[in-house]
């Protein structure tokens, strides 16, 4: 439990400091280099990431929709089929964030294998 929680605290440390620098992507440096730095085992490979870079996304996202009133997220709601809802469209966005990052910790989590095995 403890490296998961350590694992998560990282991940989402670095993303903030990536996504200064980097576009959407950095999010999955930070999935890669998180995975390589603190191994986890089973399926938290994959979730602790996905759940890290979800809550990353969402609050973000949150958080610079609020400042105009969700203006631009209730008319890109309106495109996707999301019934206009504002906060579902928050949701799909962490989504997608998590799940990229989630597959990037995987792939950083079998090159781990790959290199302590030669």
């Amino acid at each position: 439990m403890k490296r998961n929680s350590i694992n998560f605290i990282i991940t989402i440390v670095l993303a903030i400091i990536l996504s200064q620098f980097f576009p959407w992507w950095s999010v999955m440096l930070a999935g890669f280099s998180s995975a390589l730095l603190i191994p986890l085992k089973k399926a938290s490979v994959f979730v602790v990431p996905l759940l890290a870079i979800a809550l990353f996304w969402i609050v973000y996202s949150w958080s610079l929709s609020s400042a105009n009133d969700f203006i631009l997220a209730k008319k890109i709601a309106v495109l996707l089929p999301l019934a206009g809802n504002e906060y579902l469209l928050l949701l799909v966005t962490g989504l997608i964030g998590g799940l990229a990052a989630g597959v990037s910790a995987l792939f950083g989590k079998q090159l781990s294998l790959v290199l302590k095995s030669k």
